[in-house]
């Protein structure tokens, strides 16, 4: 009851007040770094000296993080034949929607012209995409990669930028609790031939050998509910706890509020301002939404310059050179099935982060 007097009472003020002052008020919001876990942390979190991409400079949380923390489960993600399931896909295609990775999926895609199995019903997977595939139509299963490690940049205090950062495919979203980085919508089978699937949780393996996700995990179950698909992620799920810090440093939540109510007065990015455990008072954050993605659509915060750096030979924030090596997807001719052209200068046209 307590908490409900609060929300209602945050409501009312911050009703009458202009975005710009509520934003103002961010400054209750901050990055703890005792929040994340310690079992992705290749060492103590430190704060850095910083730049922001506005050329302010700042203070920053620096966490080296593994590949993948030591006690997460991943997968399924391609199913091996059409008698298996695998993980999930968002199709944007002719019947777009989110999909179980099964013969019913693959079937489907079949009419479309996407062949991504033989006549003996067996997946076509590639899990080194460093290599050249031998069909148009991959299902991307990547192999992890233990000694990859990734540096990310987080402002210890979030600054309100002059307009929202949207954020397009692969883009930079933040880091979760569980030291696991967020990324945006992976590339479309329309845009390159290949499907980078899914676990149950919204993740995946990078082409750098790192696993990262591209859904608010913690309430991703809400949005099987809602979208009728059946599929449950294996990790504790709910749907008011926070679930990461995005890159600007304004912490990232379920699609509920601390009273269990869904927020009706999100604005572009999916955030507002508004109490949390952890501010009571009010702190402005986003709220995961029940569509899949469910994750915030934009930025309202300054992110760091260079917030993201891996020693991976390949794939997102890694030293490769544009043009290293050939790219999956590149035996189609541009027809149903195959990858659009223009895609074999950058890491990105493999279809997998």
């Amino acid at each position: 009851m307590k908490t409900a007097r609060l929300v209602r009472k945050t409501a009312s003020i911050t009703a009458w007040l202009p975005a710009s002052l509520l934003m103002a008020g961010v400054a209750h919001a901050e990055v703890v770094p005792s929040q994340f876990s310690t079992a992705a942390l290749v060492k103590a979190p430190e704060t850095v000296s910083c730049t922001l991409e506005n050329g302010s400079a700042a203070q920053c949380t620096r966490l080296v993080v593994k590949y993948q923390p030591d006690d997460l489960e991943i997968g399924p993600f391609c199913p091996p034949t059409l008698d298996d399931q695998g993980g999930i896909w968002q199709w944007d295609g002719q019947h777009p929607g989110l999909y179980r990775l099964d013969r019913a999926f693959f079937e489907m895609l079949d009419t479309l012209g996407f062949h991504f199995h033989d006549e003996d019903e067996t997946l076509h997977i590639m899990t080194d995409l460093s290599k050249r595939p031998e069909e148009a139509n991959n299902c991307l299963n990547v192999a992890e990669d233990e000694s990859v490690e990734m540096t990310v940049l987080l402002p210890v205090v979030p600054v309100p930028a002059d307009s929202p950062t949207s954020l397009g495919t692969v883009a930079k979203v933040g880091l979760a609790l569980d030291g696991v980085p967020i990324f945006a919508d992976a590339p479309s089978v329309l845009d390159t031939g290949n499907l980078p699937a899914l676990d149950t949780c919204g993740g995946h393996v990078d082409p750098g050998g790192w696993y990262h996700w591209h859904a608010t995990a913690t309430d991703i179950d809400s949005v099987y509910d809602t979208q009728g698909v059946d599929a449950h992620c294996q990790q504790p799920q709910s749907k008011s706890a926070q679930f990461a810090y995005a890159f600007d440093g304004y912490p990232m939540f379920g699609s509920e509020d601390p009273t269990g109510e869904v927020p009706t007065d999100l604005d572009s990015c999916n955030g507002h301002f508004g109490p949390t455990e952890r501010h009571p008072e009010g702190e402005y954050h986003y709220h995961a939404t029940q569509e899949f993605p469910n994750l915030p659509a934009c930025l309202k915060g300054v992110v760091a310059k260079d917030n993201f750096t891996t020693n991976a030979r390949m794939g997102i924030g890694s030293p490769r050179k544009p043009g290293q090596g050939p790219m999956p997807g590149h035996a189609g001719d541009g027809h149903p099935g195959g990858p659009m052209p223009g895609n074999d200068d950058d890491s990105a046209g493999v279809g997998a982060p």
